[in-house]
């Protein structure tokens, strides 16, 4: 069973009176918004690059605590509180916001070419480093996935309110406008539908445009959000014909 945009591969493992758990093998696009139904477990391969996206406030570094038992993070946060911790309490992070950046770039440059899988914590509204992430993993034979949280403006102020820590306003209209441009590329999944849509030919659902560079594009919502989890594994490949595996 999969979700519309199916992916690469999927199957149930189902037992007398425990929940099913649906595993996949994310392929181009996988569309599990509105999923609650099952215990969703992403496989991907050994090496991959998973970035994790969405508006502030959306749950990513949740999300990425519950990955992240035995696969590093890069997080920008945490540059910015290195950052923090040695400079004069007075400066303003504004002033040196780009040595940040810069050490953030050198973290996930030395990450990707550690090799092993890595998640990457990302807010999704700069292309370019999506882009040069991919470059930079596919030079060493590794794919770039993403994971992108689609819970709304409303939601992810709540969750801003609720850790207690906002984004500045320009920014997270920033975030929203960059998420808007994606999400309209995508189709939206029909709440009336009784089956996974149709694969079409080639197996599996092609990618938008805009995340050309990325082997697969996860969506998550608040439904699906908590249920699930990831790991990655030696024979996390596609079925051939992208249809459901057993």
């Amino acid at each position: 069973m999969s979700g519309t945009g199916a992916p690469g591969a999927a199957r149930l493992r189902v037992a007398p009176g425990e929940r099913r758990e649906t595993v996949l093998r994310p392929r181009g696009l996988v569309d599990l918004r509105g999923r609650e139904d099952a215990e969703l477990t992403l496989g991907y391969p050994p090496d991959a690059v998973v970035v994790v996206s969405g508006l502030p406030g959306s749950g990513k570094s949740t999300l990425l605590r519950r990955w992240s038992a035995t696969v590093p993070v890069v997080d920008p946060r945490d540059v910015h509180l290195a950052c923090q911790a040695v400079m004069p309490e007075a400066l303003p992070y504004a002033v040196y916001r780009p040595w940040a950046r810069l050490e953030h770039a050198r973290r996930l440059r030395a990450a990707v070419r550690r090799g092993g899988p890595l998640l990457v914590h990302d807010c999704g509204s700069r292309p370019w480093l999506r882009r040069w992430l991919a470059r930079s993993a596919g030079s060493r034979g590794r794919e770039l996935h993403l994971v992108l949280l689609d819970v709304g403006p409303a939601e992810a102020l709540a969750g801003q309110r609720a850790r207690g820590r906002w984004a500045p306003r320009r920014v997270f209209a920033r975030h929203c406008r960059g998420l808007d441009r994606l999400l309209r590329a995508v189709p939206r999944p029909s709440a009336t539908a009784a089956a996974p849509a149709p694969v079409p030919e080639g197996g599996r659902l092609a990618v938008p445009a805009a995340v050309a560079e990325v082997a697969s594009l996860v969506l998550l919502d608040s439904a699906s959000r908590g249920q699930a989890s990831a790991r990655f594994e030696p024979d996390a490949q596609p079925a051939p014909d992208g249809l459901p595996a057993g």
